[in-house]
């Protein structure tokens, strides 16, 4: 037997309450705060503190692909124009090489051998080595345990107008585009994440839905984010006007534009600051004319950028009294004019 309840009207109509909600955001590698909280270099009674945090500068080569790979061309391309000593050979010169393009500071530890001559030149990371007073260096090992360097260290640095003490690197006009870059590429991921990633406002104004129809529908779309979740949704209003339910998109093509934008703009901007031509990194034009000739981009970053940072290497030969950086011209091959970025013959 099928029982049948009166309702009245007072019951069926129960005014819903409103309600929002929203999906989590993303969490960025690092947020611009704990990197460019620029300070002076202060004495800890051991050595001088740098003035950035090189932690979050570390994890800042990972914010961005151009970011890093402008620095990575540089390291490849003076690593194969090095040619090689008996105390530092490419690998190590390598290693020395990334600090130093990375950090703005580059550490080798002179190593002796048992009658006082030299022997090795050993890199230490830069991120964990410390300036101290009188010549003295300081190596980090974890929190609260360090040791002093009983060898001669030769600190390569990029000079900074705010202190003398430590190197900073030329890009970090540049670090908060590549954190813009960054979240953009973020927020795109997680718009796409979340399946449902309220793309839309559902607006609703039929007085015949009650509370409960309201939650369940509420439930139906949070269930249906999450990866790969891009579901149908089945709504069912009995007497619901043509208008009680709406669908009101958020711009979503004018958000694809601006993402597109944004991703151009922070690139130009970290190339710019790394003074990397775009040819040299494998990035398409977006114009037909494309960006001209890779060979003549890369003459002209050959002596623009890497006969410098060249020269900054040449003063380990002063330091160690012997002619250990020597490099050889920078040739690309099929051309027959060399970019003259080696010795002199």
């Amino acid at each position: 037997m099928v029982t049948i309840k009166s309702v009245t009207r007072d019951e069926a109509v129960q005014p819903a309450s409103a309600s929002f909600f929203s999906f989590g955001d993303p969490v960025p590698v690092l947020q611009g705060r704990d990197l460019l909280g620029y300070y002076h270099s202060n004495w800890n009674g051991k050595y001088y503190t740098p003035p950035i945090s090189f932690d979050a500068l570390a994890k800042s080569q990972t914010a961005n692909p151009h970011h890093k790979s402008a620095m990575e061309v540089k390291v490849n391309i003076l690593t194969s124009c090095y040619r090689g000593h008996r105390l530092l050979p490419k690998q190590s010169f390598k290693r020395w090489a990334t600090d130093f393009v990375f950090f703005g500071n580059g550490y080798l530890e002179l190593i002796r051998n048992g009658l006082g001559g030299s022997y090795q030149l050993k890199p230490t990371l830069a991120k964990y080595t410390r300036v101290g007073r009188e010549g003295a260096f300081w190596y980090l090992h974890e929190m609260g345990k360090e040791h002093a360097f009983k060898s001669p260290v030769f600190h390569l640095l990029e000079p900074d107008i705010n202190q003398e003490i430590y190197g900073m690197p030329g890009y970090l006009a540049a670090l908060n585009s590549a954190l813009l870059n960054e979240s953009a590429t973020l927020f795109r991921r997680k718009y796409y994440e979340n399946g449902s990633h309220a793309g839309f406002i559902l607006y609703m104004t039929d007085p015949l839905q009650n509370q409960e129809d309201i939650d369940s529908l509420r439930k139906a779309l949070k269930d249906a984010k999450g990866p790969g979740n891009f579901k149908n949704l089945f709504a069912y209003s009995p007497n619901g006007k043509p208008d009680g339910m709406k669908v009101i998109p958020i711009a979503e093509v004018g958000a694809k534009d601006e993402f597109l934008n944004v991703k151009n703009v922070t690139r130009d901007d970290i190339l710019a600051a790394h003074r990397v031509p775009p040819q040299l990194m494998g990035i398409v034009p977006n114009n037909t004319g494309g960006f001209g000739s890779a060979t003549d981009a890369a003459k002209v970053f050959s002596r623009n950028e890497l006969v410098p940072l060249q020269s900054s290497f040449k003063s380990l030969n002063d330091w160690i009294g012997e002619e250990v950086m020597v490099f050889d011209d920078y040739v690309i091959e099929g051309l027959k004019e060399e970019s003259g970025t080696g010795e002199e013959e």
